[in-house]
């Protein structure tokens, strides 16, 4: 936001830089003082999330009329079902526990990249928006762990609420808010988000080997957050000169620069420099951040925008899938009936990764369900949402190999795979392959 603007209103006016923050004590928030009937509350994604904030809102529910929540990936206990007593819930995102009331839940499919926009020119309302920041001199404060959409958010929202949290990494760029940004200051909690890196289990390791094996020494790459992304980036130890750019980053970082895989040396853009949307790790990759001083927070306006990623060499970007159809259609949101996953920044980084020059866009699923009775290669998608469509998809990779689909005709996509298929699978998705090539007019 340019230094002389004002924050924008729900009714486009503005607020003066020169207005005062009024500074509470936590015990002392009063959130009835603050909203208005109908209002629309949200905060930052994962690690962001002002837990003492939260926690309050919820406990001061029933002193607030006809409110809603907004609200992305989540990894607290924050979100319940019985929350909708009193709330409206308006869902971003199904994953991690915001899984637990996506049922529940108005759900906008919104790409990561389109957030911002809908935030400030008021389709995606907000007009409340809870934080976390940590002092930095000169009438500044740091978001420390995200920054994403949530300038966006403080932008929009027509009061700004701001949790001190020592704690924080003070980290610039975009994660930096100013005083005059800020309407009430609550002091105060140390406590953040911890978010540790999953276990994978074989079947994903040797998926991740086959990822592994298309990235090429000196590119950059975009991992995201899950069992999947930590065996990619365990599978790439053997690597050399790796960027990073990516919507997040986790613990697994701090791994790759130590080892030497990482050194942001050849990315074309940002070099010397990890680009992320938010730290969604633990103590140990916030202080790496902090001491390091080669993270660089910025929102989805850059980190998902077409034009950063045509300006990095080689970008090599890896993401996952609940299922793909045998002519690439993806689904990465729903999952036996529940909506579990998000359109997120999936179509932002698969289109990404074919916009650089040299790079590729890798999507990688075991190719069965946990318990190995379901293929995660389909014939249809039936009524299931296409999260990414079959234009956009460049390689898909399962534990028995690599499908490259990029440029192929529907009938080669079919063949191909049916071959990184689970063999258990293999005879019933060719018969349903006669059955799509009628449908779909190719015989």
């Amino acid at each position: 936001m340019p230094p002389d603007s004002g924050r924008i209103l729900r009714d486009n006016m503005t607020v003066s830089p020169s207005s005062t923050v009024c500074t509470v004590p936590l015990d002392r928030l009063r959130f009835a003082d603050h909203l208005q009937p109908g209002d629309v509350v949200g905060w930052p994604q994962g690690p962001g999330e002002p837990l003492a904030l939260t926690e309050a809102l919820v406990a001061q529910r029933h002193a607030l009329e006809n409110c809603a929540l907004l609200f992305g990936l989540t990894q607290s206990d924050t979100l319940r079902p019985d929350l909708t007593d009193a709330f409206r819930l308006h869902a971003l995102n199904g994953a991690g526990s915001s899984r637990r009331v996506s049922a529940l839940a108005e759900v906008y499919p919104c790409h990561v990249s389109a957030i911002p926009g809908l935030l400030r020119s008021g389709r995606l309302r907000l007009d409340v928006v809870l934080i976390q920041v940590r002092p930095v001199g000169g009438g500044r404060y740091s978001l420390g762990v995200i920054a994403d959409f949530t300038q966006a958010m403080i932008e929009r929202a027509r009061v700004v609420i701001a949790l001190v949290n020592p704690a924080l990494p003070a980290l610039l760029g975009d994660a930096l808010v100013r005083a005059e940004d800020i309407d009430v200051l609550v002091e105060r909690d140390e406590r953040i988000i911890e978010m540790q890196d999953p276990v994978p289990s074989d079947i994903e390791r040797a998926v991740a080997i086959h990822v592994a094996s298309l990235i090429p020494d000196r590119a950059t790459v975009q991992l995201g957050v899950g069992t999947l992304p930590t065996a990619v980036a365990q599978a790439l130890m053997g690597h050399r000169g790796l960027g990073v750019h990516s919507g997040v980053v986790s613990d697994v970082l701090v791994d790759l620069v130590e080892r030497g895989v990482v050194t942001n040396a050849h990315k074309g853009c940002d070099e010397g420099q990890t680009v992320t949307g938010g730290l969604f790790g633990t103590g140990r990759l916030r202080d790496f951040a902090r001491d390091s001083g080669s993270v660089d927070l910025r929102n989805a306006d850059y980190t998902h925008s077409p034009a950063t990623a045509a300006s990095l060499c080689m970008f090599h970007t890896i993401n996952s899938a609940v299922e793909i159809d045998l002519t690439g259609q993806v689904n990465a949101e729903v999952a036996a009936g529940r909506y579990l996953g998000a359109l997120g920044g999936h179509a932002d980084f698969v289109r990404a990764g074919t916009l650089s020059p040299g790079g590729r866009s890798i999507i990688a699923i075991p190719s069965t369900t946990a318990d190995g009775k379901h293929s995660r290669l389909v014939g249809s998608l039936g009524l299931r949402p296409v999260t990414t469509s079959r234009g956009d998809v460049d390689a898909v990779v399962t534990e028995y190999g690599v499908a490259h689909l990029r440029g192929c005709s529907l009938q080669e996509r079919i063949r191909r795979l049916i071959e990184v298929a689970h063999p258990d699978h293999r005879d019933a998705l060719a018969q349903q392959a006669h059955e799509i090539r009628k449908a779909q007019g190719l015989q």
